[in-house]
């Protein structure tokens, strides 16, 4: 094809420019509407009660997150880690304790886990600014993603062996994050509560990661059994989000022209 037959070709090919025809307005034009519904949520749980609960005006909850093997319709199946095998063999804790079940092929839906929070909150004496979560593996991913998705509910959370988005650490960077990973870990790698932990880092977080030299993916198993990790959930309570850098410096220029 000779050089000017291209240029014959393409002076046929409509250009695209401001002078196009716009397209006929509809007869039936969209409008704006709105979406309001309850969604019903429906989940066993485990509950745990301190001794002493009606001694106290309010308590501190824990929020615990199994894996994937626990998922079903069997709460038992919920005893077999973590808090609520320690409540089953006779810990008692200074908290309430709250273990739901997820359902078999679901994965933790921070919506449903809300709700939750919600019904348990008035139906017993918890204490709203000492909320903590805790969960491993798929729990872990759920906790992660849970604080993620209500970042000013919780006052720390303590994920093990999870992961998720770093794009999450801008949103929790004002949170206490103490994560837990088996160095050897070949169904969750390391790498992904890592990520997490730097991308809090890079947005001003200061969370603690916690690794095992030796062990797999059962890293859950020394971490619920350390006194510590309680003692440290107990420190804490609810903290406001940490000011962005541009609001600060807004502030310091209003401060420097008022002197």
């Amino acid at each position: 094809m000779s050089f000017s037959l291209v240029l014959s070709l393409l002076a046929l090919v409509p250009l695209a420019d401001d002078e196009s025809p716009m397209p006929k307005k509809s007869k039936a034009p969209q409008k704006e509407t709105r979406l309001k519904t309850k969604v019903p949520v429906e989940m066993g749980y485990l509950l745990y009660l301190p001794e002493d609960y009606t001694k106290k005006k309010s308590w501190p909850l824990l929020l615990f997150l199994h894996g994937m093997g626990e998922r079903g319709d069997d709460l038992e199946l919920v005893k077999k880690h973590g808090p609520p095998k320690l409540v089953e063999a006779g810990k008692e804790f200074p908290f309430i304790v709250v273990s739901p079940q997820c359902p078999d092929t679901q994965w933790w839906e921070p919506i449903e886990l809300m709700a939750l929070l919600d019904e348990i909150e008035k139906k017993y004496s918890v204490d709203k600014d000492r909320i903590y979560v805790t969960g491993l593996s798929m729990g872990g991913f759920g906790t992660w993603r849970l604080a993620a998705y209500a970042p000013n509910r919780f006052a720390a959370i303590a994920p093990v062996c999870g992961g998720g988005e770093a794009y999450w650490g801008k949103l929790i960077n004002h949170l206490p994050v103490w994560a837990f990973h088996g160095a050897k870990d070949k169904a969750v790698p390391l790498e992904r509560s890592e990520a997490m932990v730097n991308a809090i880092e890079k947005n001003k977080g200061e969370p603690k990661l916690t690794v095992y030299p030796e062990a797999g993916h059962d890293s859950w198993t020394e971490t619920y059994d350390n006194p510590e990790l309680y003692e440290w959930l107990l420190k804490h309570e609810r903290q406001e989000p940490k000011p962005k850098e541009k609001k600060k410096a807004r502030s310091k220029r209003k401060a420097a022209k008022a002197a």
